[in-house]
Protein backbone atom coordinates (compact mmCIF):
# COMPACT_ATOMS: atom_id res chain seq x y z
CA UNK A 1 0.00 0.00 0.00
CA UNK A 2 1.20 3.52 -1.03
CA UNK A 3 2.37 6.40 2.12
CA UNK A 4 -0.75 8.18 1.93
CA UNK A 5 -3.30 5.37 1.23
CA UNK A 6 -1.67 4.10 4.36
CA UNK A 7 -2.04 6.77 6.31
CA UNK A 8 -5.75 7.62 5.90
CA UNK A 9 -6.81 3.95 6.38
CA UNK A 10 -4.61 3.78 9.93
CA UNK A 11 -6.38 7.06 11.01
CA UNK A 12 -9.99 6.49 9.73
CA UNK A 13 -10.54 3.19 10.42
CA UNK A 14 -10.23 3.81 14.36
CA UNK A 15 -11.10 7.54 14.47
CA UNK A 16 -13.54 8.64 16.89
CA UNK A 17 -14.56 11.68 15.00
CA UNK A 18 -16.85 11.99 12.22
CA UNK A 19 -17.55 14.00 8.83
CA UNK A 20 -20.79 16.13 8.96
CA UNK A 21 -21.83 17.33 5.26
CA UNK A 22 -24.36 19.73 4.29
CA UNK A 23 -27.49 18.48 2.81
CA UNK A 24 -30.80 20.36 1.92
CA UNK A 25 -30.26 22.31 4.74
CA UNK A 26 -29.30 20.41 7.49
CA UNK A 27 -25.38 18.79 8.16
CA UNK A 28 -25.25 15.06 8.70
CA UNK A 29 -23.02 13.45 10.50
CA UNK A 30 -21.22 10.29 9.08
CA UNK A 31 -18.45 8.78 11.85
CA UNK A 32 -14.79 8.68 9.62
CA UNK A 33 -14.88 4.59 9.91
CA UNK A 34 -17.98 4.23 8.06
CA UNK A 35 -16.48 7.27 5.15
CA UNK A 36 -13.41 4.51 5.00
CA UNK A 37 -15.57 1.39 4.36
CA UNK A 38 -17.27 3.22 1.83
CA UNK A 39 -13.43 4.15 0.61
CA UNK A 40 -12.91 0.90 0.44
CA UNK A 41 -16.07 -0.02 -1.61
CA UNK A 42 -15.14 2.55 -4.12
CA UNK A 43 -11.14 1.09 -4.31
CA UNK A 44 -12.10 -2.83 -4.62
CA UNK A 45 -14.28 -1.25 -7.82
CA UNK A 46 -11.92 1.14 -9.32
CA UNK A 47 -9.71 -2.29 -9.23
CA UNK A 48 -11.97 -4.97 -10.45
CA UNK A 49 -12.97 -2.18 -13.81
CA UNK A 50 -9.21 -2.05 -14.19
CA UNK A 51 -9.58 2.21 -14.29
CA UNK A 52 -6.34 4.14 -15.35
CA UNK A 53 -7.44 7.24 -13.79
CA UNK A 54 -10.71 8.57 -12.33
CA UNK A 55 -12.94 11.41 -12.83
CA UNK A 56 -15.04 13.58 -10.07
CA UNK A 57 -17.83 15.51 -10.80
CA UNK A 58 -20.48 16.07 -7.97
CA UNK A 59 -21.27 18.18 -4.55
CA UNK A 60 -19.20 17.12 -1.71
CA UNK A 61 -21.33 14.42 -0.62
CA UNK A 62 -20.17 11.49 1.72
CA UNK A 63 -19.94 9.48 -1.34
CA UNK A 64 -17.68 11.88 -3.30
CA UNK A 65 -15.37 12.34 -0.47
CA UNK A 66 -15.05 8.40 -0.24
CA UNK A 67 -14.43 8.38 -3.46
CA UNK A 68 -11.50 10.60 -3.25
CA UNK A 69 -10.02 8.41 -0.49
CA UNK A 70 -11.02 5.16 -2.30
CA UNK A 71 -8.87 6.24 -5.51
CA UNK A 72 -5.98 6.32 -3.11
CA UNK A 73 -6.65 3.26 -1.26
CA UNK A 74 -6.71 1.71 -4.95
CA UNK A 75 -3.18 3.81 -6.34
CA UNK A 76 -5.75 4.93 -8.89
CA UNK A 77 -5.12 8.81 -10.00
CA UNK A 78 -7.93 10.93 -9.28
CA UNK A 79 -9.16 14.80 -10.60
CA UNK A 80 -12.32 16.78 -9.81
CA UNK A 81 -13.80 18.92 -12.09
CA UNK A 82 -16.38 21.72 -10.84
CA UNK A 83 -19.91 21.55 -11.77
CA UNK A 84 -21.92 24.56 -13.74
CA UNK A 85 -21.63 28.03 -12.99
CA UNK A 86 -25.11 29.41 -12.25
CA UNK A 87 -26.59 30.60 -15.66
CA UNK A 88 -24.36 28.52 -17.79
CA UNK A 89 -25.04 26.51 -20.46
CA UNK A 90 -25.52 22.54 -19.03
CA UNK A 91 -25.09 20.15 -22.36
CA UNK A 92 -21.92 22.50 -23.36
CA UNK A 93 -20.61 22.43 -19.38
CA UNK A 94 -20.66 18.51 -20.13
CA UNK A 95 -19.20 18.29 -23.38
CA UNK A 96 -15.94 20.54 -22.16
CA UNK A 97 -15.86 18.49 -18.90
CA UNK A 98 -15.91 15.47 -20.33
CA UNK A 99 -13.32 16.37 -23.20
CA UNK A 100 -10.82 16.98 -20.16
CA UNK A 101 -11.47 14.71 -18.24
CA UNK A 102 -10.23 12.77 -21.64
CA UNK A 103 -7.55 14.97 -22.12
CA UNK A 104 -6.57 13.95 -18.60
CA UNK A 105 -6.30 10.50 -19.64
CA UNK A 106 -9.81 9.48 -17.60
CA UNK A 107 -11.10 6.56 -18.34
CA UNK A 108 -14.31 6.42 -15.61
CA UNK A 109 -16.51 8.95 -14.38
CA UNK A 110 -18.29 9.01 -10.75
CA UNK A 111 -21.22 11.39 -10.43
CA UNK A 112 -24.78 11.54 -9.51
CA UNK A 113 -27.66 13.52 -9.88
CA UNK A 114 -28.34 16.17 -12.41
CA UNK A 115 -23.85 16.24 -13.19
CA UNK A 116 -24.45 12.17 -13.99
CA UNK A 117 -27.30 13.22 -16.36
CA UNK A 118 -25.67 15.65 -18.27
CA UNK A 119 -22.24 13.84 -18.70
CA UNK A 120 -23.93 10.81 -19.78
CA UNK A 121 -25.92 12.65 -22.79
CA UNK A 122 -22.00 13.10 -23.70
CA UNK A 123 -21.65 10.87 -27.00
CA UNK A 124 -18.07 10.78 -26.53
CA UNK A 125 -15.65 10.57 -23.71
CA UNK A 126 -14.86 8.69 -20.14
CA UNK A 127 -17.20 5.80 -19.07
CA UNK A 128 -20.11 7.48 -16.57
CA UNK A 129 -21.62 5.17 -13.72
CA UNK A 130 -23.79 6.61 -10.59
CA UNK A 131 -21.33 7.36 -7.79
CA UNK A 132 -23.56 6.32 -4.98
CA UNK A 133 -24.22 2.73 -5.86
CA UNK A 134 -20.31 2.90 -5.75
CA UNK A 135 -19.83 4.22 -2.62
CA UNK A 136 -21.95 2.00 -0.42
CA UNK A 137 -21.91 1.16 2.93
CA UNK A 138 -22.69 -2.54 2.73
CA UNK A 139 -19.43 -4.96 2.26
CA UNK A 140 -19.16 -8.25 1.01
CA UNK A 141 -15.92 -8.62 0.74
CA UNK A 142 -12.81 -7.99 2.25
CA UNK A 143 -10.87 -4.83 0.89
CA UNK A 144 -6.82 -5.77 -0.21
CA UNK A 145 -4.56 -3.02 -1.21
CA UNK A 146 -2.47 -3.53 -3.66
CA UNK A 147 1.05 -3.82 -3.44
CA UNK A 148 2.13 -1.45 -6.26
CA UNK A 149 3.23 2.35 -5.54
CA UNK A 150 1.96 4.39 -7.71
CA UNK A 151 3.45 7.71 -9.61
CA UNK A 152 0.11 9.71 -9.18
CA UNK A 153 -2.23 10.32 -6.69
CA UNK A 154 -3.94 13.49 -7.92
CA UNK A 155 -4.04 15.40 -10.90
CA UNK A 156 -4.87 19.26 -10.16
CA UNK A 157 -5.81 21.72 -12.35
CA UNK A 158 -4.53 25.06 -11.78
CA UNK A 159 -6.51 27.92 -11.56
CA UNK A 160 -5.87 29.39 -15.25
CA UNK A 161 -6.11 32.84 -14.21
CA UNK A 162 -3.54 33.53 -16.77
CA UNK A 163 -4.20 30.89 -19.14
CA UNK A 164 -5.07 27.88 -19.91
CA UNK A 165 -5.57 25.81 -17.44
CA UNK A 166 -2.91 22.54 -16.78
CA UNK A 167 -3.07 19.67 -14.83
CA UNK A 168 -0.32 19.31 -12.36
CA UNK A 169 0.62 15.60 -11.09
CA UNK A 170 1.16 14.92 -7.74
CA UNK A 171 2.72 11.93 -6.17
CA UNK A 172 1.09 10.25 -3.15
CA UNK A 173 4.28 11.29 -1.21
CA UNK A 174 4.11 14.87 -2.12
CA UNK A 175 0.70 14.99 -0.87
CA UNK A 176 1.02 13.10 1.82
CA UNK A 177 4.09 15.90 2.80
CA UNK A 178 1.79 18.82 2.47
CA UNK A 179 -0.94 17.67 4.12
CA UNK A 180 1.38 16.54 7.25
CA UNK A 181 2.90 20.03 7.13
CA UNK A 182 0.65 22.17 7.23
CA UNK A 183 -1.11 19.78 10.29
CA UNK A 184 2.33 20.12 12.18
CA UNK A 185 2.14 24.19 11.34
CA UNK A 186 -0.91 24.61 12.37
CA UNK A 187 -0.88 21.95 15.52
CA UNK A 188 -3.97 20.20 14.05
CA UNK A 189 -4.91 17.40 17.08
CA UNK A 190 -8.35 15.25 16.88
CA UNK A 191 -9.53 17.64 19.65
CA UNK A 192 -9.80 20.02 16.65
CA UNK A 193 -12.79 20.50 14.37
CA UNK A 194 -12.48 21.93 10.56
CA UNK A 195 -15.57 23.87 8.65
CA UNK A 196 -15.08 24.42 5.29
CA UNK A 197 -17.52 25.47 1.75
CA UNK A 198 -14.53 25.51 -0.15
CA UNK A 199 -14.94 23.55 -3.66
CA UNK A 200 -13.08 19.94 -3.84
CA UNK A 201 -11.83 20.82 -7.28
CA UNK A 202 -9.90 23.65 -5.59
CA UNK A 203 -6.61 22.63 -4.20
CA UNK A 204 -7.37 24.99 -0.96
CA UNK A 205 -10.60 22.97 -0.70
CA UNK A 206 -9.47 20.00 -1.16
CA UNK A 207 -6.47 20.03 1.10
CA UNK A 208 -8.34 21.52 3.95
CA UNK A 209 -10.25 18.23 3.69
CA UNK A 210 -7.96 16.28 3.38
CA UNK A 211 -6.12 17.42 5.95
CA UNK A 212 -8.69 17.35 8.60
CA UNK A 213 -9.39 13.34 7.74
CA UNK A 214 -5.38 12.80 8.11
CA UNK A 215 -5.30 14.28 11.81
CA UNK A 216 -8.52 12.61 12.22
CA UNK A 217 -10.45 15.28 13.17
CA UNK A 218 -14.49 16.70 13.21
CA UNK A 219 -14.79 17.95 9.21
CA UNK A 220 -17.50 19.87 8.72
CA UNK A 221 -18.31 20.61 4.72
CA UNK A 222 -20.57 22.70 3.07
CA UNK A 223 -21.33 22.81 -0.73
CA UNK A 224 -19.65 26.49 -2.38
CA UNK A 225 -22.97 26.88 -3.92
CA UNK A 226 -24.55 27.03 -0.12
CA UNK A 227 -22.25 29.84 0.44
CA UNK A 228 -23.01 31.53 -2.68
CA UNK A 229 -26.45 31.81 -1.87
CA UNK A 230 -25.83 33.39 1.66
CA UNK A 231 -22.35 33.84 2.80
CA UNK A 232 -23.48 34.80 5.99
CA UNK A 233 -24.04 30.81 6.88
CA UNK A 234 -20.63 30.35 7.03
CA UNK A 235 -20.68 32.18 10.59
CA UNK A 236 -23.69 30.12 11.40
CA UNK A 237 -22.05 27.11 10.57
CA UNK A 238 -18.89 27.95 12.14
CA UNK A 239 -20.97 28.55 15.74
CA UNK A 240 -22.80 25.23 15.06
CA UNK A 241 -19.85 22.96 14.72
CA UNK A 242 -17.71 25.58 17.15
CA UNK A 243 -15.19 25.24 14.50
CA UNK A 244 -11.39 25.45 16.02
CA UNK A 245 -10.33 25.64 12.30
CA UNK A 246 -11.73 27.16 9.23
CA UNK A 247 -10.79 28.65 5.69
CA UNK A 248 -11.54 30.97 3.12
CA UNK A 249 -10.49 32.93 0.21
CA UNK A 250 -9.83 36.73 0.94
CA UNK A 251 -13.10 37.75 -0.34
CA UNK A 252 -15.41 36.15 2.15
CA UNK A 253 -13.34 37.58 4.81
CA UNK A 254 -13.61 41.22 2.79
CA UNK A 255 -17.63 40.47 2.05
CA UNK A 256 -18.32 39.71 5.80
CA UNK A 257 -16.35 42.27 7.24
CA UNK A 258 -17.70 45.24 4.87
CA UNK A 259 -21.25 43.72 5.87
CA UNK A 260 -20.48 43.04 9.36
CA UNK A 261 -24.26 45.22 10.43
CA UNK A 262 -25.86 42.23 8.70
CA UNK A 263 -24.35 39.89 11.07
CA UNK A 264 -25.68 38.81 14.92
CA UNK A 265 -26.51 35.70 16.78
CA UNK A 266 -22.84 34.43 16.20
CA UNK A 267 -20.22 32.82 18.36
CA UNK A 268 -16.80 32.47 16.82
CA UNK A 269 -15.03 32.15 19.91
CA UNK A 270 -13.67 28.65 19.82
CA UNK A 271 -11.79 29.69 16.29
CA UNK A 272 -8.06 29.54 16.80
CA UNK A 273 -7.04 29.49 12.92
CA UNK A 274 -8.76 31.27 10.03
CA UNK A 275 -6.68 30.96 6.87
CA UNK A 276 -7.20 33.36 3.81
CA UNK A 277 -5.63 32.06 1.04
CA UNK A 278 -6.00 31.55 -2.84
CA UNK A 279 -6.35 35.79 -3.23
CA UNK A 280 -4.38 38.67 -2.75
CA UNK A 281 -4.71 39.92 0.87
CA UNK A 282 -6.80 42.99 1.73
CA UNK A 283 -4.95 44.20 4.99
CA UNK A 284 -7.50 47.07 5.44
CA UNK A 285 -10.18 44.97 4.71
CA UNK A 286 -8.88 41.23 6.82
CA UNK A 287 -8.45 43.73 9.44
CA UNK A 288 -11.63 44.90 9.33
CA UNK A 289 -12.99 41.26 9.44
CA UNK A 290 -11.20 41.12 12.93
CA UNK A 291 -12.29 43.94 14.54
CA UNK A 292 -16.12 43.62 13.56
CA UNK A 293 -15.96 39.92 14.57
CA UNK A 294 -14.37 40.41 17.73
CA UNK A 295 -18.09 41.14 18.91
CA UNK A 296 -18.79 37.90 18.62
CA UNK A 297 -15.83 35.80 20.05
CA UNK A 298 -13.35 35.74 17.19
CA UNK A 299 -9.92 36.82 18.27
CA UNK A 300 -7.50 38.79 15.91
CA UNK A 301 -4.71 36.15 16.44
CA UNK A 302 -6.67 33.75 14.88
CA UNK A 303 -6.16 35.50 11.11
CA UNK A 304 -3.53 33.58 8.95
CA UNK A 305 -2.63 34.95 5.87
CA UNK A 306 -1.19 32.21 4.01
CA UNK A 307 0.22 31.51 0.38
CA UNK A 308 0.11 28.36 -1.82
CA UNK A 309 -0.19 27.11 -5.48
CA UNK A 310 -1.59 23.65 -7.04
CA UNK A 311 2.21 22.95 -8.24
CA UNK A 312 2.88 22.64 -4.63
CA UNK A 313 -0.25 20.42 -3.74
CA UNK A 314 -1.06 23.49 -2.04
CA UNK A 315 0.27 25.08 1.00
CA UNK A 316 3.21 26.82 0.47
CA UNK A 317 3.78 29.43 3.86
CA UNK A 318 1.43 29.83 6.39
CA UNK A 319 1.87 31.63 9.56
CA UNK A 320 2.46 30.16 13.05
CA UNK A 321 -0.61 29.88 15.33
CA UNK A 322 -1.81 33.14 17.50
CA UNK A 323 0.28 35.38 14.89
CA UNK A 324 -2.95 37.76 13.24
CA UNK A 325 -2.36 39.81 10.49
CA UNK A 326 1.44 40.57 10.27
CA UNK A 327 1.91 43.91 8.05
CA UNK A 328 5.19 44.99 7.03
CA UNK A 329 6.49 48.47 6.76
CA UNK A 330 5.37 48.72 2.82
CA UNK A 331 1.56 47.98 4.33
CA UNK A 332 1.83 44.44 2.78
CA UNK A 333 0.14 41.39 4.34
CA UNK A 334 3.23 39.06 5.51
CA UNK A 335 2.04 35.71 4.69
CA UNK A 336 4.07 33.02 7.11
CA UNK A 337 7.00 30.67 6.49
CA UNK A 338 7.46 27.85 4.55
CA UNK A 339 5.89 24.63 6.06
CA UNK A 340 8.03 21.65 6.76
CA UNK A 341 9.95 20.44 3.72
CA UNK A 342 9.29 23.69 1.43
CA UNK A 343 11.68 25.86 0.46
CA UNK A 344 11.17 29.53 -1.04
CA UNK A 345 13.67 32.24 -2.62
CA UNK A 346 13.31 35.07 -4.50
CA UNK A 347 14.92 35.62 -8.05
CA UNK A 348 16.73 38.34 -9.18
CA UNK A 349 15.31 42.11 -7.56
CA UNK A 350 14.71 45.39 -9.04
CA UNK A 351 14.99 48.54 -7.12
CA UNK A 352 12.68 47.97 -5.06
CA UNK A 353 13.81 44.64 -3.84
CA UNK A 354 10.84 42.93 -5.76
CA UNK A 355 11.74 39.66 -7.53
CA UNK A 356 9.99 36.62 -8.59
CA UNK A 357 9.16 33.41 -6.73
CA UNK A 358 10.90 30.54 -6.77
CA UNK A 359 9.59 27.63 -4.49
CA UNK A 360 10.56 23.84 -4.22
CA UNK A 361 10.69 20.94 -1.58
CA UNK A 362 8.60 17.76 -0.84
CA UNK A 363 5.49 19.10 -1.53
CA UNK A 364 6.03 19.40 -5.17
CA UNK A 365 4.54 18.29 -8.40
CA UNK A 366 6.63 16.00 -10.62
CA UNK A 367 5.50 18.47 -13.34
CA UNK A 368 2.57 19.21 -15.07
CA UNK A 369 0.41 16.67 -17.63
CA UNK A 370 2.45 15.78 -21.17
CA UNK A 371 4.97 18.45 -19.85
CA UNK A 372 8.89 18.20 -19.02
CA UNK A 373 9.57 16.43 -15.44
CA UNK A 374 10.40 18.58 -12.50
CA UNK A 375 13.16 17.64 -10.40
CA UNK A 376 13.39 17.00 -6.68
CA UNK A 377 15.89 19.72 -6.38
CA UNK A 378 14.66 21.71 -8.88
CA UNK A 379 13.54 25.74 -8.08
CA UNK A 380 9.51 26.38 -9.40
CA UNK A 381 9.01 29.96 -10.66
CA UNK A 382 5.32 30.82 -9.55
CA UNK A 383 5.27 33.83 -11.99
CA UNK A 384 4.56 35.86 -8.83
CA UNK A 385 6.42 38.63 -7.24
CA UNK A 386 7.48 39.28 -3.69
CA UNK A 387 10.21 39.93 -1.28
CA UNK A 388 11.03 38.27 1.85
CA UNK A 389 10.41 39.99 5.44
CA UNK A 390 12.53 38.15 8.16
CA UNK A 391 11.77 34.86 6.92
CA UNK A 392 8.20 35.77 6.21
CA UNK A 393 6.91 35.85 2.49
CA UNK A 394 5.15 38.76 1.18
CA UNK A 395 3.53 38.58 -2.46
CA UNK A 396 3.04 41.58 -4.43
CA UNK A 397 1.05 40.31 -8.00
CA UNK A 398 1.68 38.35 -10.66
CA UNK A 399 4.67 39.30 -12.84
CA UNK A 400 2.65 38.59 -16.29
CA UNK A 401 0.19 41.05 -14.82
CA UNK A 402 2.41 43.85 -13.81
CA UNK A 403 1.70 47.25 -14.89
CA UNK A 404 4.40 50.30 -15.87
CA UNK A 405 3.33 53.04 -16.31
CA UNK A 406 6.21 56.06 -16.90
CA UNK A 407 9.18 53.67 -15.16
CA UNK A 408 6.79 53.07 -12.16
CA UNK A 409 6.02 49.45 -11.84
CA UNK A 410 1.51 49.52 -10.59
CA UNK A 411 0.27 46.27 -9.02
CA UNK A 412 -3.55 45.65 -10.22
CA UNK A 413 -4.47 44.20 -6.83
CA UNK A 414 -3.62 47.63 -5.18
CA UNK A 415 -5.30 49.53 -7.65
CA UNK A 416 -8.31 46.99 -7.90
CA UNK A 417 -8.38 47.98 -4.07
CA UNK A 418 -8.91 51.53 -3.81
CA UNK A 419 -11.08 51.47 -7.13
CA UNK A 420 -13.80 49.11 -5.14
CA UNK A 421 -14.30 51.84 -2.52
CA UNK A 422 -16.21 53.72 -5.21
CA UNK A 423 -19.98 54.30 -5.05
CA UNK A 424 -21.55 51.52 -6.60
CA UNK A 425 -19.14 49.41 -7.59
CA UNK A 426 -18.80 45.80 -6.44
CA UNK A 427 -16.60 44.33 -4.05
CA UNK A 428 -14.19 41.69 -5.44
CA UNK A 429 -15.24 42.59 -9.48
CA UNK A 430 -12.94 45.21 -10.13
CA UNK A 431 -10.18 44.61 -12.92
CA UNK A 432 -7.26 46.90 -13.07
CA UNK A 433 -5.09 46.02 -16.65
CA UNK A 434 -2.25 47.66 -18.50
CA UNK A 435 -3.17 48.97 -21.50
CA UNK A 436 -0.72 50.94 -24.64
CA UNK A 437 2.24 49.49 -23.51
CA UNK A 438 3.70 49.69 -27.33
CA UNK A 439 2.50 53.22 -27.12
CA UNK A 440 4.57 56.61 -25.37
CA UNK A 441 1.73 56.92 -23.24
CA UNK A 442 0.98 53.47 -21.70
CA UNK A 443 -1.71 53.88 -19.13
CA UNK A 444 -3.99 51.71 -16.88
CA UNK A 445 -7.54 50.89 -17.66
CA UNK A 446 -9.86 49.63 -14.61
CA UNK A 447 -12.86 47.87 -15.58
CA UNK A 448 -15.55 47.22 -12.94
CA UNK A 449 -18.74 45.66 -12.07
CA UNK A 450 -20.95 48.42 -11.05
CA UNK A 451 -24.83 48.65 -9.41
CA UNK A 452 -25.82 52.38 -8.44
CA UNK A 453 -28.30 55.30 -9.66
CA UNK A 454 -25.43 57.57 -10.71
CA UNK A 455 -22.76 55.99 -13.01
CA UNK A 456 -20.74 59.17 -13.84
CA UNK A 457 -20.43 60.15 -10.37
CA UNK A 458 -19.05 56.55 -9.74
CA UNK A 459 -16.72 56.95 -12.58
CA UNK A 460 -15.66 60.24 -11.20
CA UNK A 461 -15.40 59.16 -7.87
CA UNK A 462 -13.43 56.00 -8.66
CA UNK A 463 -10.83 58.20 -10.94
CA UNK A 464 -10.11 60.48 -8.00
CA UNK A 465 -9.61 57.47 -5.27
CA UNK A 466 -7.07 55.92 -7.43
CA UNK A 467 -5.13 58.81 -8.45
CA UNK A 468 -5.16 60.30 -5.06
CA UNK A 469 -4.16 57.01 -3.89
CA UNK A 470 -2.22 55.16 -6.52
CA UNK A 471 -0.44 57.85 -7.87
CA UNK A 472 -1.73 57.28 -11.43
CA UNK A 473 -4.79 58.47 -13.19
CA UNK A 474 -7.10 55.78 -14.89
CA UNK A 475 -6.41 56.26 -18.96
CA UNK A 476 -9.97 54.40 -19.30
CA UNK A 477 -12.62 52.90 -16.82
CA UNK A 478 -15.67 50.48 -17.98
CA UNK A 479 -18.26 49.92 -15.74
CA UNK A 480 -20.19 46.92 -16.56
CA UNK A 481 -23.10 44.75 -14.83
CA UNK A 482 -23.03 42.29 -12.02
CA UNK A 483 -21.50 39.06 -13.25
CA UNK A 484 -19.88 40.44 -16.34
CA UNK A 485 -16.20 39.93 -15.69
CA UNK A 486 -14.98 36.41 -16.34
CA UNK A 487 -13.51 34.17 -13.96
CA UNK A 488 -11.80 30.53 -13.18
CA UNK A 489 -14.09 27.79 -11.68
CA UNK A 490 -12.63 29.15 -8.15
CA UNK A 491 -14.30 32.68 -8.69
CA UNK A 492 -10.62 34.08 -9.23
CA UNK A 493 -10.93 36.66 -11.85
CA UNK A 494 -9.33 36.78 -15.30
CA UNK A 495 -7.72 39.50 -16.01
CA UNK A 496 -5.94 38.92 -19.37
CA UNK A 497 -9.05 37.64 -20.89
CA UNK A 498 -10.96 41.11 -19.49
CA UNK A 499 -8.19 42.96 -21.37
CA UNK A 500 -8.45 41.01 -24.41
CA UNK A 501 -12.14 40.75 -24.60
CA UNK A 502 -13.86 43.91 -22.75
CA UNK A 503 -11.10 46.82 -23.17
CA UNK A 504 -10.40 45.62 -27.05
CA UNK A 505 -13.40 43.73 -28.24
CA UNK A 506 -12.85 42.19 -31.72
Amino acid sequence: MNTLAQAFAQRLASSDNSLYVFDDGSWRRHPWPEVHARSENVADWLLNEEVATLGLANEPTVEMIAAILGAFQAGIPVTIAPGPVRGADTDKWASTTAARFAGMGVTHVLSTGSYLEQLSRVETGPLVKELDSVASLTRSTTFRAPDQRPEIALLQGTAGSTGVPRAVQLSPDAVLANLSGLNDRIGVTPADTGCSWLPLYHDMGLSFLLAGALAGTDVWQAPTTAFQASPFRWLSWLTESRATITAAPNMAYGLIGKYSRRVSDVDLGNVRFALNGGEPVDVELTARFAEEMARFGFSAGALAPSYGLAESTCAVTVPEPGCGLVVDDAGQAVLGEPISGMEVRIGEVDDDGIGEVFIRGTSMMSGYRDGAPLSADEWFPTGDLGYLVDGGLVVCGRAKELITVAGRNIFPAEVERVAAGAPGVREGAVVAVGVGERSIRPGVAIVAEFRGPDEAKSRADLIERVASECGVVPADVVLVRPGTLPRTSSGKLRRLEVKRDLLHPR
